[in-house]
C-alpha cells in the first residue's frame, strides 16, 4: 500500500501534467462561445489556404499580360478581369495576398522577438535597467509612427524585405510595454521566488518559468497587431513606398486601380484589393477579441 504522501504527491503531479489540457480545452470552448471570433478565424483560414495554393488556383502567373484584353470585365476567361496592363486581377489577388500576409505575420514575428526581449527584462530585472528601457519605449512612441516610417522607407528605398525589417523596428513597443507589466506582476509570485532561492539561472527564470505564464496577452496582441501592419503595407505601397510593381500587393493593386483610365472603364477593380484588405483586417481583429476574452484569466 502506497503512502498517503506519496500518493498525494503522485496525485499533484498528474494534475500538473494534465493542466496544460485541460486550459487548452476551456481555452477553446470559450473562444467557440464567440461567434464572431469563430467566423473570423474560418474566413481566415480561407483566405491563408486560397494564398498558398494561389499556383494551382490561378491559371496565369500575375505578370503574365492579355494585351486584347486590357480592363476586360469578369468573364469565363479572366474570372475577376484584368487591370490596365490586361493581367489578371485574380492572379494578382491571391499572389499579393502571399506577399500581404508575409509581410505581416514576419513583421509581427519580428515585433515580438524584440518587444518581448525588451519588455522581460525591463520587467524582470526592473531598476536602473528597466528606466532606461522604459524611456527608449517613450522616446519611439513620441516620434508619430507614420512619419518615421516614410523617413525610414525614402532613406533606405522601398523593398518587401526592408519593410518587414522597418515595421518590426517601430511597432514592438506595446508588446515591450505590456510584456513588461505581466514580469512586474510574476517576479513577485512564488514559484519565481523559489527558482531564485535554489539558485536558478536568470535566463531559465525568465524564458522557461515567467514568459509561459505571459504568453495570453502575447498572443492577443500579437493577432491584432498583424491587422495593422496589413493596413500600414497598404498604405506604404498605395504611396510607392511599400512593395514595388511588378510584384503584386493589395495595396500596390489599389495604386494601380487609382487611375481615371481604369476608374471609368473598370470600377470593379479596386473593389477587390479594398475588399480583400477590409475581410482580413476584420477577422483579425475579431479573432485578436475572442482570444482576448478565452484567454482573460477573470473570466475563468
Amino acid at each position: 500500500m502506497a503512502h498517503p504522501d506519496c500518493e498525494s504527491m503522485l496525485n499533484d503531479i498528474q494534475s500538473i501534467q494534465e493542466k496544460p489540457e485541460t486550459l487548452m480545452k476551456l481555452y477553446f470552448h470559450k473562444f467557440k462561445k464567440n461567434k464572431l471570433a469563430v467566423f473570423g478565424a474560418i474566413v481566415l483560414l480561407i483566405i491563408i489556404f486560397l494564398t498558398i495554393l494561389a499556383p494551382w488556383i490561378s491559371p496565369y502567373h500575375p505578370a503574365e499580360t492579355d494585351v486584347a484584353n486590357k480592363l476586360a470585365a469578369p468573364s469565363a476567361a479572366h474570372w475577376l478581369g484584368t487591370d490596365r496592363l490586361g493581367r489578371d486581377i485574380l492572379a494578382r489577388l491571391l499572389y499579393g495576398g502571399r506577399i500581404s500576409l508575409l509581410i505581416a505575420f514576419s513583421s509581427v514575428a519580428g515585433t515580438l522577438v524584440i518587444g518581448t526581449t525588451i519588455g522581460a527584462l525591463a520587467g524582470y530585472y526592473g531598476g536602473f535597467l528597466d528606466a532606461v528601457l522604459m524611456r527608449l519605449v517613450d522616446i519611439v512612441l513620441s516620434i508619430p509612427s507614420i512619419f518615421l516610417l516614410i523617413t525610414i522607407v525614402t532613406i533606405f528605398e522601398p523593398g518587401m524585405n526592408k519593410l518587414i525589417f522597418i515595421l518590426a523596428l517601430i511597432s514592438w513597443t506595446s508588446t515591450a510595454r505590456i510584456v513588461r507589466g505581466e514580469f512586474l506582476a510574476l517576479r513577485t509570485k512564488e514559484f519565481v521566488l523559489a527558482s531564485r532561492t535554489i539558485g536558478t539561472r536568470s535566463y531559465k527564470i525568465i524564458f522557461s518559468h515567467m514568459l509561459p505564464n505571459a504568453m495570453s496577452p502575447i498572443i492577443v496582441t500579437a493577432t491584432l497587431l498583424i491587422g495593422t501592419v496589413i493596413l500600414t503595407e497598404a498604405a506604404l505601397s498605395y504611396f510607392g513606398l511599400g512593395v514595388q510593381p511588378p510584384t503584386p500587393s493589395w495595396g500596390n493593386m489599389l495604386q494601380d486601380a487609382q487611375n481615371v483610365t481604369v476608374l471609368m472603364k473598370a470600377p470593379w477593380y479596386p473593389a477587390f484589393p479594398g475588399f480583400m484588405i477590409f475581410i482580413t483586417v476584420l477577422c483579425f481583429n475579431f479573432v485578436g477579441d475572442g482570444l482576448r476574452d478565452a484567454l482573460d484569466p477573470k473570466e475563468r
